[in-house]
């Protein structure tokens, strides 16, 4: 497609094999396919993911959490078009009551940050023609610290509380729960809603967050509508990137009326690039996940709204058939997702995992059309459309996602060709030195693209030349045109990012003419000295962390920087190093001078008992030394590996396979040895 570019660079893989293949072989069971068409829950309810507002991603249990800032949004739902797009929830998260519950046994609204009541807020939503949610846990207490009082042994009362208030949503959280089976607790409540919908007339819509802990995806289709499938979302690349992994292999639970939930979003709180918040929009919305805004919508900029406000891509995540999508291929971080949608098309994901942009490939036929002498594909972020004799590919900005919907639908023969610019080579130079690179214009399309052209500028002080052609009369369906440059850095210019421009025009036969602006990411690099040198005495390439950032010689913490302690494992302390979360993954440029990376690697002790992850380092997209499954249990464990002639180096921390609650991962005393 025509779409944004960079530079490629192989990382770890995502979804292994085997969970893969455990993902097909469940969704290719007729009797699995027979029961996705249908809710188990048969009350009408949640018959496409949920969608609406939940404050805590933005404002936790701060002050700013009241009666004024609920009703602002569900103003802004109308004002700004959200309800229109599908929005309709605004719910509350925990540290909406006082800490007792009264003489009756009843819940209190807290009057300074509620002084009208809830059922006021409620009534002033529904004004607005929008629903209104609430939330509680199924323990004795919530997840606040201030211990305000959970749902156990008050499920009748607090359930009909809930219902005459006039609530529709409840979000049954999972503290506190003093060790009472959670089927048992969360059914509780499912049949107190439903006695209390039955003499109010208000059903609620019930949202199990349960945290993944019990696998409620395959026990909780006929208890609630919607389960959680993981811990907490926090709001950056490496946490996000964690939950949607675990997340994807869940597809074949997933239909109307019960949803696998990743957690709410938290597009426009400012942890992620635009970039990543697109990539977490897309990717929620072809997983038919519930699509719960986290931010405060008061003080959102115009790029968070429109992402929020994508209407092609909340088609994908409202599809009535309900299918989520699955996951068609994911080799090196290259990730193609597809979801069957109920007018015979597919919504394609293509989404890059890795730090440096990467081409992603399919096929029409590998994402389930059936053959086609061509295909309608359309750009639902670029709003365009394209034809295509069945090949899918985008070069792919780092962490970001081309999001199709393509048809066998026999319309492809009045949009322009698709096509596809790519880039080889360049991603690194060094100041005042000539870097070559490569773009490549193809034509993916059925019919030719004609008066192809093709150019490449940078910043101010870079010297940018072609070495080949820059144009072509014509390309034919599968022709390319390929283009060599001479990119020069200034001397003196500083290490980091920088942006390239290309500029793509063609004409259709039918003389509609497509031109594309597009950013090229390289990097201003200095290669490590020679000799050895610990690693967290360099500048990292990049650093994505399931929990707050990646930290230099401490432990991780906990979300902000800098809260780390000295790296220690199982009571060894160790001076340098890093502390990472998974999952995580930290990118070192090496430019082929180094031959070996050593370090010692295990669980940080400031997590307990808890906490369980593997390790693995990767030279150039190839695994160049791993470990097991390690535990706090464990001493640190010697990790040694070949990068000779790599020209990046990936450290990767990943999950033990029971979550990412508590995985606080240490490099420790991390060397390298360079010529």
């Amino acid at each position: 497609m025509v779409g944004a570019l960079g530079v490629a660079l192989l990382c770890s893989a995502g979804l292994s094999a085997p969970a893969q293949a455990q993902a097909r072989a469940q969704a290719s069971d007729p009797e699995r396919e027979t029961a996705s068409a249908r809710p188990l829950v048969d009350d009408g309810l949640a018959l496409t993911p949920p969608m609406g507002f939940n404050n805590w991603n933005s404002t936790h249990c701060r002050a700013e959490f009241d009666e004024e800032m609920v009703k602002s949004i569900a103003d802004i739902f109308v004002e700004k078009g959200l309800k229109d797009a599908g929005y309709e929830y605004v719910n509350l998260d925990d540290c909406w009551a006082l800490p007792q519950r009264n003489a009756d046994g009843k819940l209190v609204p807290d009057p300074v940050r509620f002084p009208n009541g809830i059922k006021a807020v409620a009534d002033y939503v529904h004004a607005k023609g929008l629903k209104f949610g609430i939330y509680t846990s199924a323990g004795t207490k919530t997840c606040n610290s201030a211990g305000f009082p959970g749902g156990l042994g008050h499920e009748e009362s607090d359930a009909q509380q809930f219902a005459d208030w006039g609530v529709d949503y409840l979000k049954y959280d999972n503290c506190n729960n003093q060790g009472v089976d959670a089927k048992q607790r969360y059914i509780k409540m499912r049949d107190a809603l439903r006695a209390a919908a039955e003499t109010t007339g208000r059903p609620i819509v019930y949202s199990i967050c349960e945290w993944g802990q019990n696998k409620p995806w395959e026990w909780a289709a006929d208890v609630g509508h919607l389960w959680r499938t993981t811990g907490d979302i926090s709001d950056n690349w490496g946490s996000m990137l964690g939950i949607m992994k675990q997340n994807l292999p869940l597809a074949p639970y997933a239909g109307p009326g019960r949803w696998n939930d990743p957690d709410m979003l938290e597009v426009g709180n400012g942890g992620m690039t635009d970039t990543e918040y697109r990539t977490h929009f897309s990717m929620w919305s072809i997983m038919a996940a519930p699509l719960l805004i986290g931010s405060d919508l008061r003080e959102a900029t115009d790029a968070t709204y429109e992402i929020l406000g994508n209407e092609e891509v909340i088609a994908v995540d409202q599809d009535p058939l309900g299918k989520q999508g699955e996951v068609v291929s994911s080799e090196g971080g290259r990730w193609v997702v597809s979801k069957e949608m109920k007018d015979g098309s597919r919504a394609v994901a293509l989404f890059n995992e890795s730090s440096s942009a990467q081409r992603i490939a399919t096929t029409a036929e590998a994402v389930g059309l059936p053959e086609s002498d061509a295909y309608s594909v359309r750009d639902l972020w670029q709003h365009k459309s394209y034809n295509s004799a069945g090949t899918l590919s985008a070069t792919v900005p780092a962490h970001g996602t081309v999001m199709l919907r393509v048809a066998a639908d026999g319309k492809w023969a009045q949009y322009p060709p698709a096509v596809e610019t790519a880039v080889e080579g360049g991603q690194f130079v060094q100041a005042g030195a000539a870097t070559a690179l490569t773009t490549k214009v193809t034509d993916l399309g059925r019919t030719p693209a004609l008066k192809a052209s093709v150019a490449l500028s940078g910043p101010s002080g870079w010297t940018v030349r072609a070495t080949s052609a820059t144009s072509a009369v014509v390309l034919p369906t599968g022709k390319s045109l390929s283009t060599g440059w001479q990119v020069k850095a200034p001397a003196g210019a500083a290490p980091g990012a920088y942006d390239l421009t290309l500029r793509t025009s063609y004409r259709s036969p039918t003389g509609t003419r497509v031109a594309a602006t597009l950013p090229l990411t390289v990097r201003v690099v200095v290669a490590p000295p020679s000799g050895t040198t610990a690693l967290s005495s360099l500048d990292w390439l990049s650093a994505a962390n399931g929990w707050g950032p990646a930290e230099k010689d401490t432990s991780n913490g906990e979300s902000a920087a800098g809260d780390g302690t000295p790296i220690t494992i199982n009571g060894t302390v160790f001076a340098k190093g890093l502390g990472v979360h998974a999952e995580s993954a930290v990118e070192y440029y090496l430019g082929g001078k180094c031959s070996t990376l050593t370090t010692q690697v295990g669980v940080d002790d400031e997590e307990g008992t808890e906490g369980s992850v593997a390790f693995e380092v990767w030279a150039d997209g190839v695994k160049a030394a791993s470990t097991g499954v390690l535990t706090n249990a464990d001493a640190a464990q010697a990790l040694t590996a070949d990068v000779s002639g790599a020209e990046v180096v990936r450290l990767v921390v990943t999950d033990g396979g029971d979550g990412v609650t508590s995985d606080h991962g240490d490099w420790a005393g991390p060397e390298l040895t360079c010529s």
